[in-house]
């Protein structure tokens, strides 16, 4: 196997790991899913996530201070 391809293998999360990072409870991150809210990949019947998508949901939702 190629480095690319660990890479690749290591940048994707399952449900559950990725609701752990977040904080969030994997029933959400299901919901989130099904809604299209998320991108995700389908290998089969399983479902994953990849890694950076978390640093970009955070960059997203994160709201500077008021400036004064």
């Amino acid at each position: 196997m190629s480095m690319g391809n660990k890479g690749i293998r290591k940048g994707l999360l399952t449900v559950d790991e990725f609701a752990a990072a977040l904080g969030l409870r994997p029933r959400t991150v299901r919901q989130k899913i099904w809604r299209r809210e998320l991108e995700h990949v389908h290998i089969g019947r399983c479902v994953r996530l990849r890694a950076e998508l978390i640093d970009e949901l955070i960059e997203r939702g994160t709201i500077p201070p008021r400036e004064e």
